[in-house]
């Protein structure tokens, strides 16, 4: 019978973990805070994929999209984890070709929306809601991995456009699958007021 691992391990009860190579560092340590959100980005993508409509046609291609960019989100939370000295041969690392690729996926989506004149409230459908909120994580894994570079210097300027694009094309796939389903966006309005009448607590 095959011996069961254990989940726990009990080495991270003094608040410390190990990056990719045995050095324990903190868990609040900037370079964990990075590796961290961007997971916590590929769970909001999961999120977003279980709420796709019908998995036929257009939607099963942006579900394909997605399960690419949780597969990139995965090797880049590994590059993130890895100091410079401890990275190995053919790792897989952010490149130009992943931020091409998704020009290419934001261009093909855009084709089918009509252009913003206005600033969009996030929400729509399940589906779109989902997308919107994991670009907000994404955008906080962009700066938080800014932050890093700062002091990490084999932190490359592609992980910076990789996620700059990524929370683009989620924007953009938000719309365009709010689009698809007939959820309506909503506009933000400056003169917005409370609704009329009693609230729901006194």
């Amino acid at each position: 019978m095959p011996k069961r691992t254990r989940i726990y391990t009990r080495a991270g009860d003094d608040g410390t973990t190990g990056l990719v190579g045995g050095q324990r560092v903190s868990k609040n340590d900037p370079r964990i805070e990075a590796y961290g959100t961007v997971d916590e980005l590929s769970s909001a993508i999961g999120v977003a994929r279980a709420h796709l409509p019908q998995l036929a046609g257009e939607s099963l291609q942006l579900d394909r999209w997605l399960e690419w960019m949780q597969n990139a989100l995965f090797d880049l939370g590994a590059e993130l984890a890895t100091p410079a000295q401890k990275r190995w041969e053919n790792m897989p690392l952010a490149s130009e070709e992943q931020v091409v690729a998704l020009e290419r996926a934001i261009d093909a989506a855009e084709a089918d929306l009509e252009p913003l004149n206005a600033f969009i409230l996030p929400g729509g459908s399940q589906c779109g809601a989902a997308l919107h909120f994991a670009r907000t994580v994404c955008r906080r894994a962009e700066r938080l991995v800014i932050a890093l570079a700062k002091s990490e210097p084999e932190i490359s300027g592609v992980t910076v456009r990789l996620l700059n694009r990524l929370s683009d094309a989620l924007f953009v796939w938000a719309r365009w699958i709010n689009l698809k389903t007939h959820a309506a966006e909503r506009t933000w309005s400056a003169k917005a007021a409370p609704p009329a009448g009693r609230g729901q607590t006194e």
